[in-house]
């Protein structure tokens, strides 16, 4: 079992920062790849960004050059660095982890950010 939970939410304004975390604790020695999602209110769930074991990211493009993951393994700790924040990435953001091969199978409860002047 792995257990994520994320921190670091708030209201910001538009062009404004943000940095989320996301403490991981459990069996996570073998986790593969960690992310980001998000959910704004009647939307689906997108996929924001993602790193995995060699360190390689992936971003969605409504948030390539504005938005950076990043890890540090002495702390065990998922971080998403927001950047010239929009009113449109106003939602709740939850990290996520799984194995290799495995589904998305471990969940934070979620930190609301609104970006609104």
């Amino acid at each position: 079992q792995v257990q994520l939970v994320e921190s670091g939410g708030g209201l910001v304004q538009p062009g404004g920062s943000l940095r989320l975390s996301c403490a991981a604790s459990g069996s996570i020695f073998n986790i593969y790849a960690m992310g980001w999602y998000r959910q704004a209110p009647g939307k689906q769930r997108e996929l924001v960004a993602t790193i995995i074991s060699s360190d390689s990211t992936n971003y969605a493009d409504s948030v390539k050059g504005r938005f950076t993951i990043s890890r540090d393994n002495a702390k065990n700790t998922l971080y998403l660095q927001m950047n010239s924040l929009k009113p449109e990435d106003t939602a709740v953001y939850t990290c996520a982890a799984r194995y290799q091969f495995n589904p998305w199978d471990y969940w934070g409860q979620g930190t609301q950010v609104t970006v609104s002047s």
